[in-house]
């Protein structure tokens, strides 16, 4: 078992190699902490972005896994401990949205499953796994900060019929944070939602030209689209610890969308 990660921590980010966790993976290896960047790529597709990462970080690295698949979840998992002994963070941020958009009386079955399996069951599992290797960690004497974070949407609780199936998956993560919460609060695990709104990575290029309208428009009292970094910041804000005795919040990085306003 190796054990070179820095006293800041170990993070296992999925979803990391592009987009929103490309965002939280780079900061926290740039503040310190060791990051297992997980996606579906094989390694030779993202060698760019484990080249960055470890130019923050050296002991920062990435593994291939899909975390819809059982085996998969166990090994990535494995292979944190494997290498470090220890899992501080882990950041559930692996999603995908509907290959096709579609209204919900033509959404097919196929296409609520395969987000239903990644986005819901594949994080729900994966926490599940992590969280019990952390009260291991707990019974052995552990006292280091420990936290789950899961990554959402503003579509949790905003409907968008042309991808309900998304929105049902993101309002489901929901739920999923606050279970989370309420059951390792008693191991000293702390848990979080963050709901970014409107962010610039590939998920919204397709429609960006539509945001940026409606943006302009008057949609966010801040009147821009987020980046990747404002979610890895607040990513990092939460793991020093400093909200401690919060667990179960949603903490909205949406520009403002969640006010209510006339």
């Amino acid at each position: 078992m190796e054990t070179t990660a820095s006293a800041k921590g170990v993070a296992l980010v999925t979803g990391a190699s592009r987009g929103i966790g490309r965002g939280i993976s780079e900061i926290l290896s740039q503040n310190g902490i060791a990051v297992c960047g997980v996606g579906t790529k094989p390694p030779q597709a993202v060698r760019e972005y484990e080249t960055a990462l470890k130019a923050c970080n050296k002991d920062s690295f990435y593994i291939q896994g899909d975390i819809s698949k059982a085996e998969d979840r166990e090994t990535i998992v494995r292979t944190v401990y494997e290498r470090f002994g220890r899992l501080d963070y882990l950041i559930n941020n692996a999603g995908v949205a509907p290959l096709v958009r579609s209204d919900i009386l033509e959404m097919t079955e196929e296409s609520m499953q395969r987000l239903l399996d990644i986005n819901l069951k594949g994080t729900f599992f994966l926490s599940q796994l992590a969280a019990k290797k952390m009260i291991e960690e707990r019974k052995a004497g552990c006292t280091d900060f420990k936290m789950i974070t899961l990554i959402t949407s503003i579509s949790a609780e905003t409907s968008s019929t042309s991808r309900g199936e998304y929105c049902i998956s993101k309002a489901g993560l929901a739920m999923v944070t606050k279970l989370f919460a309420d059951r390792l609060a008693q191991d000293r695990i702390n848990v979080y939602e963050l709901r970014p709104g409107i962010v610039e990575t590939d998920m919204t290029a397709v429609v960006h030209d539509k945001y940026a309208a409606l943006i302009e428009g008057g949609l966010l009292p801040i009147k821009r689209m987020g980046v990747p970094a404002d979610i890895g910041k607040a990513v990092l804000g939460l793991t020093s610890g400093l909200f401690a005795y919060s667990t179960g919040d949603v903490i909205h990085l949406d520009g403002g969308f969640h006010i209510s306003r006339l």
